[in-house]
């Protein structure tokens, strides 16, 4: 249904957790390439089973049914490699929601791919998701240790969850003056003049549309000091607001792609959100959705576009809590997302 893929599984395992639902998911990734659960989708089940005591049935790769029933909470310490350079983040968006109510802190300790296509970077997740749930109260800290990346993966990343007792509503429908327009340049494995590279050209592409403080960071190893396993590269910009709102968007450098035209790719996204005056990305916008459904009373934002994952993650939602939110706005447009949580308790 709807975006058909891995958001799908993320999301109905991360509620049910939650809410103590059972769930079956089938006909996974039915019309991808290469269709049933990759290894990112099994890392990120056991790494939710593994916090609820869950049990699983089709849980192996290449599966295109999925049975997840949930037994409970647990906190501890937990170690997650993927094997590949399947996406972190993305295993942290199933991990997160579920992790809200554990009885104690949980420690992650993954290991994968940090900066990876068709996943948001490590570090948009650091530096944009983690404040956006705070306001919720979520109280999350993440530690990266070592960037990974296609094909070889190897990232590693630590983040400790401390429970909460209740997430409050968030109301972002308004953005505030503009007060820091900052990123992160990086490559490993690399010749550094890659990193500069895609900032400089970041910053030329933001400078010629009236953005000329751009306060890009630029990470690079000496190759005697170099930790990766493999090369690769990327950039995450962060434009920052008075009422603390914060807007980003990334890109990641791969074999062909001009070190030039990572850097402009990450800044003319970044320019398409400046213009709609949401206070939250597209990306943001669907990742939001969960914890909406589960906070206490009406949650409203505002964000740049409404697209499909935001309309899957939406559905699911409404199915597993029974939450029903309301969207003004069309798919491919800026839109407000509203719902009342289910206002639940540890």
């Amino acid at each position: 249904m709807l975006e058909g893929g891995g958001q799908i599984i993320r999301t109905s395992v991360a509620l049910a957790a939650l809410t103590g639902e059972e769930v079956r998911i089938d006909r996974i990734r039915e019309k991808r390439p290469n269709p049933g659960l990759q290894a990112q989708h099994v890392t990120a089940v056991k790494a939710v089973a593994a916090i609820c005591r869950g049990e699983t049935e089709g849980l192996v790769q290449g599966s295109r049914s999925l049975f997840f029933r949930p037994r409970g909470r647990v906190s501890g310490k937990f170690t997650f490699d993927v094997g590949t350079a399947g996406s972190i983040s993305l295993i942290l968006q199933a991990l997160m929601p579920s992790a809200a109510y554990t009885p104690g802190p949980v420690d992650f300790d993954l290991t994968g791919g940090t900066d990876v296509k068709w996943s948001p970077t490590i570090d948009y997740v650091r530096l944009i998701v983690f404040p956006a749930l705070r306001k919720f109260g979520y109280d999350a800290a993440m530690t990266l240790h070592r960037r990974g990346h296609y094909p070889k993966g190897g990232g590693r990343v630590t983040v400790r969850i401390n429970p909460a007792r209740l997430l409050k509503a968030v109301k972002s429908v308004e953005r505030g003056k503009a007060v820091a327009l900052e990123g992160i340049s990086h490559c490993v494995r690399l010749p550094s003049h890659v990193a500069q590279r895609q900032a400089e050209a970041a910053r030329d592409r933001l400078g010629a549309a009236g953005y000329h403080e751009a306060n890009i960071a630029v990470e690079t190893y000496p190759p005697d000091r170099d930790p990766h396993i493999g090369p690769g590269s990327g950039i995450t910009l962060v434009m920052k607001f008075a009422d603390n709102p914060i807007v980003g968007s990334d890109s990641v450098g791969e074999r062909g792609k001009p070190a030039e035209r990572v850097g402009e790719d990450a800044a003319s996204k970044l320019l398409k959100v400046l213009e709609t005056n949401a206070p939250i990305d597209r990306h943001l916008g669907d990742i939001l959705i969960p914890y909406m459904a589960v906070a206490e009373g009406p949650s409203e934002i505002f964000t740049s576009e409404i697209t499909m994952h935001v309309l899957t993650n939406i559905k699911v939602a409404e199915m597993v809590t029974g939450v029903k939110f309301e969207i003004q706005g069309e798919l491919g447009r800026p839109g407000k997302i509203s719902v009342v949580g289910t206002g639940m308790r540890a």
